[in-house]
């Protein structure tokens, strides 16, 4: 193990490269078991095992060499046409890769990976050598019953590097000044054990690690260059006004250079959140294998269709992001889609369709999830939410459709009698609702009852950049998310309603709550000068404030060592004083809850 531990410092680009060629590896598999036959996905998914046991190899982790090993030696006999592909061939391969995906996770916590399962090891041998009984199907053939010869490891066919694949050889020998030596667990050929179950997706690991392109590094050196210059220059001017000896010409040139300084600094600023921006592909991908293994597991058929890989959006949003999708992917799945004998009896085609599509509107990413499955019936929802005891009747008799099908977010929400291990539990839609809003997005539902439901997930391009409408308290600025924002009304005596004892303003013939901020932050005895009409969710309300200080773009800090409720983080005005930033969906949960006794 001494290689292991000496090789730290290229584990994690290991991890970087491995990580990402095994989402190819289980792409391709998944477009492999559709086209059986395409000899360039399966070199692809070769490549893939091979390129893995090299490096791992080099870092002395033997479980994972002997895993790669006995995998590829499979694979090499499928792509030379010693086999053909089967279904159990498909699941022991993409056992594999969820195991090799485990012992990443290992890797990545200092630990020696404990090996695969003695089962799935053999298996990976009996199918190569043709001994377990497979029956036949449309999509595979029966592989032929020739033993494939053994490939040993000092072959040149398993020794030389593929081309356009990293040679983990010279790079160990670069980083560690020697070269490691390959230790390969012996194998050991056992009789064909039942075949192993098809591995569960695994969580997406959160990467520290950026991949940008070189052009954009050139850019920020330029501009920082360009910003060098003009701070000299600033300097010199600056010299000349504290010795009061600035002409008129100086000053003129003084204001040109904090002009040209702001354009600088903007361009900066741009090309910087550019260079944090990464391509959603990268995450989506990883929704292939979901799928695939999900609808076997439940006896359907789907088909995953992704569009738009290439939009852009912010790392930090984009790591956030996988989990509500996960969610919805699965619901579509467990819960939208149908049974192929009942999408049959409906004049539906057997294999349903999923569709995730990204692309950009505006200064926002959209995000769709959709299917052409069942739908969602909102007397259902509004049936189910009062069964639970999450709604009473005469609340529910009051929603609209829009209204009901927001039920589902609500925690401990589940159409399900019986709870699985995939669902029933109530909190999956609940986790999506509560990330997104986390993110300062919002999420919407448009459902046709038998042919279908989408999910519409909006959110901004970056978390680092926040516009901000800043308000006034007393003294005190407050910033409130531009998202949220919606106009900016008077609260005129001709204004003003009271309903059911709750001050309400007429909005363009809409009555909304007022709510006054001070009353938020637990102050008293302040009366509101204007309001502010936000919406947070699917509800809008007046926020009540003493005035405004005008639009601009912030950079948000957090507060350190504490996180006060209602409070997303703080910044600099212009003038140099302290605004805090505001979330105000925390605030009104928090005032709802004290209503309630909470």
């Amino acid at each position: 193990m001494s290689a292991f531990i000496d090789a730290q410092d290229i584990l994690g680009d290991f991890l970087v490269e491995a990580r990402e060629l095994l989402d190819e590896v289980d792409v391709k598999l998944v477009e492999l078991e559709g086209r059986p036959n395409d000899a360039e996905l399966l070199n692809t998914v070769f490549r893939g095992f091979h390129t893995v046991k090299g490096g791992a190899g080099f870092l002395e982790v033997a479980p994972l060499v002997e895993l790669c090993h006995k995998s590829e030696n499979l694979l090499g006999d499928l792509r030379t046409g010693k086999l053909s592909l089967s279904q159990p061939m498909m699941d022991a391969i993409l056992e594999a890769t969820g195991e090799v995906r485990r012992m990443f996770g290992d890797m990545e916590a200092g630990r020696m990976p404990e090996p695969s399962p003695a089962t799935l090891l053999a298996q990976l041998v009996a199918l190569q050598k043709g001994e377990v009984a497979i029956k036949g199907s449309d999509s595979f053939i029966a592989p032929a019953a020739v033993a494939a010869p053994a490939i040993k490891e000092s072959d040149p066919f398993i020794a030389a590097p593929v081309a356009g694949e990293p040679d983990w050889k010279a790079l160990l020998a670069i980083l560690v000044g020697e070269a490691a030596p390959v230790a390969v667990a012996p194998v050991v050929e056992k009789a064909a054990a039942k075949p192993a179950a098809p591995a569960r997706a695994q969580p997406v690991a959160k990467e520290n690690s950026l991949r940008i392109d070189t052009s954009r590094f050139d850019q920020i050196l330029n501009l920082s260059g360009e910003i060098g210059l003009t701070r000299n220059r600033l300097g010199c001017l600056r010299k000349e006004v504290c010795r009061g000896t600035a002409s008129e010409e100086a000053l003129r040139e003084l204001d040109a250079a904090v002009s040209q300084l702001d354009a600088l600094v903007g361009d900066l600023q741009s090309v910087v959140m550019k260079a944090r921006m990464q391509p959603v592909g990268r995450v989506f991908q990883k929704y292939n294998r979901l799928a695939r293994d999900l609808a076997r597991s439940l006896g359907k058929e789907v088909d995953l269709e992704i569009v738009g890989e290439e939009t852009e959006v912010d790392k930090t949003i984009l790591d956030e992001l996988n989990d509500p999708l996960v969610h919805l992917v699965r619901n579509a799945i467990d819960h939208g889609v149908e049974m192929p004998a009942e999408r049959v009896a409906k004049g539906k085609d057997p294999k349903a369709k999923v569709r995730i599509a990204a692309y950009h509107s505006g200064d926002s990413i959209v995000v769709e999830i959709s299917d052409d499955g069942k739908g969602i019936r909102p007397e259902v929802i509004r049936a189910k939410a009062i069964e639970k005891g999450l709604l009473d009747a005469t609340a529910a008799a009051s929603m609209d459709d829009r209204q009901s099908l927001n039920l589902i977010f609500l925690p401990g929400f589940s159409t399900k009698d019986q709870v699985s291990d995939l669902s029933g539990r109530g909190v999956g839609m609940d986790v999506v609702m509560t990330n997104i809003t986390r993110l300062r997005g919002r999420v919407d539902i448009d459902s046709t009852p038998e042919r279908g439901s989408r999910f519409v997930i909006r959110l901004p391009l970056t978390l680092a950049i926040l516009p901000v409408l800043t308000v006034r308290l007393g003294k005190q600025p407050f910033g409130l998310p531009l998202s949220a924002v919606r106009e900016i009304v008077g609260l005129d005596e001709p204004l003003m309603r009271e309903v059911g004892g709750t001050p309400c303003v007429s909005v363009r013939g809409e009555i909304l709550p007022l709510i006054p901020l001070a009353g938020l932050l637990g102050r008293t005895g302040e009366v509101p000068a204007v309001g502010v009409v936000v919406t947070i969710g699917d509800r809008s309300l007046v926020l009540g404030v003493d005035g405004f200080l005008g639009q601009d773009e912030v950079m948000i800090k957090p507060i350190a060592g504490v996180k006060p409720r209602g409070v997303a983080g703080a910044t600099l005005s212009g003038d140099g004083r302290l605004v805090l930033l505001l979330e105000l969906s925390d605030l009104i949960a928090a005032l709802e809850g004290a209503v309630h006794g909470e």
